[in-house]
């Protein structure tokens, strides 16, 4: 008996989840047989009839595993295919060594020519041949007068194959890819091509130039060594053959789990990002599922494995959603270790602003507010005050972004504040005015010993900023600041030597001056991920003015890993075409957003009326039957609603609270859309997707009265669906009741 070594190849992940649930059992099985004894009789190990190194074996009657043998015990399983199929198309499986990224790559060739079905010309007078392969290519006869089509240009007719080899592109695919003439060819090639083969042809469909597509999708992956077409042990090591040989990782993958999650995987473009050397603050975007979180923790563990040996928390890991953080700590744990946790602070921001503010003494005895409840009390002023000329969201973000955001401590500091991003424009008569009613609200939050979190935020920034001041003062008068800490015991030292902020677009001024403060300026200070599509919160700043300058040292992730190409087209169509801003006084879009991965169109349902809307979650749940299932609404008591309906119908739910999912196990989570920043589901339900509840009635209210109030508060309700949308690994269904949302496509 002997012993071998099993890895999972890239992709192969993607079609293990389509077989029927049996044979992922079959599978889970068959891989702790073959790596105790590969020579098992019941596994019917065999070598494939003209393939060196290809090999099948049993993991049931009906299906056979493809294994690629890379040399002594190690084996690569690349497919599972029935068993019929393995040996009618032995001429169609493909593998090699890529010589540009010294990476393993399989390719089913019948597969992926079934996928690219290539449109033919279309003629009124008689049907033409269809295309024979490239090699086999000849003029097609017609009779005397007859008008021939003819076909489309291919795509990519203008770049010779030594230009696309050059760039990494799998050698036996060029035929095929000779012939594409549209973008949903290129995407079914794409879906099962090589990874690198799709990012370069997408890139080129952009219309980026070859150097472009050389010095920003190639480059960072090629290997620098002579690459032996041969050596398969060594291509076992390279980052460009991602395997895994954890027997949980592949369970995970069987179940239907997360699987997002244990692949901790970097691409190497995102690994230049995170191994990079910035001289000052540095940013990295993109839209849903493109890594910018796995960039972050990566680059957490960079910056800790950088530092060396410590014992203090040196690096400050961050973000604005209190379930997020506890997320990120778990996932930080499984991607580094606890000696790599042991020396990251891991909090949520509002967490890290009262920690501060708790250790000072200052507002204790007071009970701390939520955005929420802060309207309620705006609100009671108002109405005691008879005033209707100001409703009480205007008020709150007013002095919650522009006084708090931006330290404002006086009336004439008031007159002379930027409001960038806040709407219509208001006249020094108008600040007087709401000067005033701010002086009167403050007064009565002390009236009633409470504390909003925009409070704490600003009051946690300013205690920031003068710690900031005094330890530049103290280490500019002092020789060895070292030796005089240690002799007077007191911490003349910032917080933080390297601080990494994830979701960076939801945090509002005030928390970007505090963290400014709590590091020192220079290399490597601020690490920025964020996506202002994805912004559910009131929050728009610019980093520039509050003296974090990011210029020059911005990244941009386009590749999504997460959702499939139809959910993704209907996403961004959510978004519409409004002007985003880059969290620095400029503009952002989702151009080049992309993903190769496959899978059925969104769904979009009306129903009369939100009780047979109810109904009609029902019964979408029981057709899915498992796999993790969401349905978001865009209003708190819908929640409610929907869990009550799917209960009565023997379905179990649970709801998502502020620490995630009340009952994780449940087959069903309920939350608002807002709740599902992070989360990740195989299908999503978006319920209620209707004009007057997203955008909300309150909104529309707006659309006369505040056009450019109105604009910004459409483009946070359009955040919430685009966010709910990216949710969803594989399915999503988009629903209503009554009239459409006129976001809808």
């Amino acid at each position: 008996m002997s012993r071998a070594t099993l890895r999972l190849l890239d992709k192969a992940d993607k079609e293990i989840l389509k077989l029927p649930r049996a044979v992922k059992g079959a599978i889970y099985d068959f891989q702790h047989k073959f790596r105790q004894d590969p020579e098992s009789p019941g596994l019917r190990f065999k070598q494939l009839k003209g393939h060196p190194r290809l090999y099948s074996a049993r993991v049931n009657l009906d299906y056979r595993a493809l294994l690629l043998h890379a040399g002594g015990g190690d084996y690569i399983l690349v497919a599972v295919k029935p068993r019929q199929e393995v040996y009618d198309n032995l001429d169609k499986f493909a593998y090699q060594i890529n010589p540009v990224t010294g990476g393993i790559e399989f390719l089913d060739l019948l597969t992926i020519e079934e996928t690219v079905v290539l449109t033919p010309p279309v003629s009124p007078l008689s049907p033409v041949p269809p295309v024979p392969p490239m090699s086999q290519a000849s003029p097609v006869p017609s009779a005397p007068g007859e008008e021939i089509p003819a076909r489309p240009e291919p795509l990519f007719a203008k770049f010779s194959a030594e230009t696309l080899l050059s760039l990494g592109v799998a050698g036996p695919l060029l035929g095929l890819i000779a012939k594409i003439t549209t973008e949903d060819e290129l995407l079914g090639l794409t879906a099962y091509a090589p990874q690198l083969t799709g990012e370069v042809l997408l890139a080129l469909y952009d219309g980026k130039t070859v150097d472009e597509v050389m010095d920003q999708v190639t480059a960072p992956v090629a290997v620098e060594e002579t690459v032996d077409a041969d050596d398969y042990q060594a291509a076992l090591t390279r980052p460009a053959t991602v395997v895994t040989t954890e027997d949980t990782a592949l369970q995970e993958v069987l179940e239907e789990g997360d699987f997002g999650r244990w692949r901790v995987f970097l691409h190497p473009a995102q690994r230049k990002i995170v191994e990079r050397a910035y001289s000052g603050p540095a940013r990295v975007s993109g839209g849903p599922g493109t890594g910018k979180t796995i960039v972050a923790l990566h680059r957490v563990k960079h910056l800790v494995e950088r530092l060396g040996p410590g014992q203090g928390k040196d690096v400050l890991l961050t973000t604005f959603n209190k379930n997020l953080a506890a997320d990120l700590r778990r996932r930080l744990f499984d991607l580094a270790g606890q000696e790599v946790v042991k020396r990251v602070d891991i909090v949520n921001i509002d967490k890290l602003a009262s920690g501060l503010v708790s250790a000072t003494q200052a507002g204790s005895g007071r009970q701390w507010i939520d955005d929420t409840k802060a309207v309620i009390e705006w609100q009671g002023l108002l109405d005691e005050l008879g005033e209707h000329r100001w409703d009480p969201e205007f008020l709150h973000d007013e002095w919650s972004q522009v006084i708090l955001g931006q330290g404002v401590a006086t009336r004439a500091e008031y007159f002379r504040a930027r409001r960038a991003g806040r709407g219509r424009a208001i006249s020094r008569q108008d600040r007087a005015e709401i000067w005033k009613l701010i002086e009167r609200y403050v007064m009565r939050l002390d009236d009633r010993r409470l504390w909003t979190f925009r409070q704490v935020a600003e009051r946690a920034a300013r205690l920031a900023i003068e710690r900031a001041r005094a330890v530049a003062s103290y280490q500019a008068g002092q020789v060895s600041s070292v030796k005089l800490q240690h002799e007077s015991g007191i911490c003349y030292r910032h917080p933080y030597r390297h601080i990494v902020v994830d979701e960076a677009q939801d945090l509002s001024a005030a928390h970007w001056r505090m963290l400014r403060a709590m590091v020192p300026e220079g290399p490597d200070d601020l690490f920025i991920a964020g996506d202002t599509h994805q912004r559910i919160y009131a929050n728009h700043i610019s980093l520039g003015s509050l003296g974090i300058n990011i210029r020059g040292r911005s990244s941009k992730l386009s590749l999504s890993y997460r959702t499939t190409h139809e959910i993704l087209r209907t996403a961004c169509r959510l978004v519409g075409e409004d002007e985003w801003d880059d969290l620095d006084d400029g503009n952002d879009d989702l151009t080049g957003y992309r993903s190769v991965l496959r899978g059925p169109e969104p769904v979009l349902t009306p129903y009369p009326t939100w009780a047979a809307e109810l109904d009609g979650i029902v019964e979408r749940v029981r057709e899915w039957g498992g796999g993790s299932i969401a349905v978001c609404v865009p209003e708190r008591q819908m929640v409610a609603e929907v869990e009550n309906r799917l209960g009565r119908a023997g379905i179990m739910a649970a709801s998502i609270g502020p620490d995630g999912p009340k009952l994780i196990e449940a087959l069903v989570h309920v939350g608002t859309m807002h709740r599902f920043k992070g989360l990740e589901y195989q299908r999503m339900i978006l319920a209620g997707v209707a004009e007057g509840l997203l955008p909300g009635r309150r909104v529309l209210a707006f659309e006369k009265d505040d056009p450019l109030r109105f604009r910004r508060e459409s483009q946070r309700a359009r955040s919430l669906l685009f966010v709910a949308a990216t949710r969803a690994r594989d399915s999503v269904v988009i629903s209503w009741h009554g009239a459409k949302s006129r976001f809808l496509p």
